[in-house]
């Protein structure tokens, strides 16, 4: 059986999780599709990504961008850093609706990804993501992809440069089509190198949050790893 294209770990809390290049494009469909065809969102929208490195935040960035979104993403480490102005969809974990509500940037569509109870949305209006997506698995949006000079972020990066700074960040780390790459979710938190880099090589990719090293040479063995960042 082929390894998987994204292995996610949570040391701390036991959870894993094993996602199929199909899987991943399920969702990312999905996610497009609740965008497009239930939020009305379309090229030029602008969309927050406040998630932690995780596959379900693969698919939510993957379907943004192929709904030609603007993106603007943060992880944990710049927690405090909320991004400035106005979007029309924002994605958040649980932790930080409960925490961190007053911080959080508005959208007008807003879904919360994790724990949050067996609510399906919170009196804050946030929506169940999980909830919100599940009628879409298994669509096939009709959403042309983004042209190579639209903006793929908030700040005014194309689609074509963020490829090519991805391309970029694979080409000096000599990772290439069928590698496996782990990577520490502590030290490569922006998407273009725990995501883009090994997907646009041909990589696979063995995601790792709250790494427990004491597993590591076991984990690289398991999971057949070529390549530890």
């Amino acid at each position: 059986m082929a390894p998987a294209l994204i292995s996610y770990y949570d040391d701390r809390v036991g959870e894993r999780a094993a996602v199929s290049a199909g899987e991943l494009g399920d969702w990312a469909g999905a996610t497009a599709a609740l965008l497009v065809e239930e939020c009305r969102l379309g090229p030029g929208d602008r969309v927050a990504v406040l998630l932690p490195p995780h596959w379900q935040t693969a698919a939510v960035l993957l379907g943004a961008w192929s709904a030609g979104l603007e993106v603007s993403y943060q992880g944990w480490a710049t927690a405090g850093l909320q991004p400035a102005g106005s979007f029309d969809a924002t994605f958040v974990a649980g932790s930080r609706v409960g925490s961190w509500l007053e911080d959080l940037p508005s959208g007008r569509h807003q879904f919360v990804l994790g724990d949050m109870g067996a609510a399906k949305t919170t009196d804050d209006g946030y929506r169940s993501f999980a909830e919100a997506v599940r009628p879409y698995l298994g669509a096939r949006p009709a959403v042309p992809l983004p042209g190579a000079d639209r903006a793929a972020t908030t700040d005014g990066t194309t689609f074509g440069a963020l490829g090519a700074i991805a391309h970029g960040v694979a080409e000096r780390s000599g990772i290439g089509r069928g590698d496996r790459v782990l990577i520490d979710t502590a030290t490569s938190e922006q998407p273009v190198i725990w995501l883009l880099a090994p997907l646009l090589a041909g990589a696979s990719i063995v995601l790792c949050a709250n790494l427990d090293r004491s597993i590591l040479d076991t984990r690289v063995a398991e999971e057949q790893v070529t390549k530890v960042w």
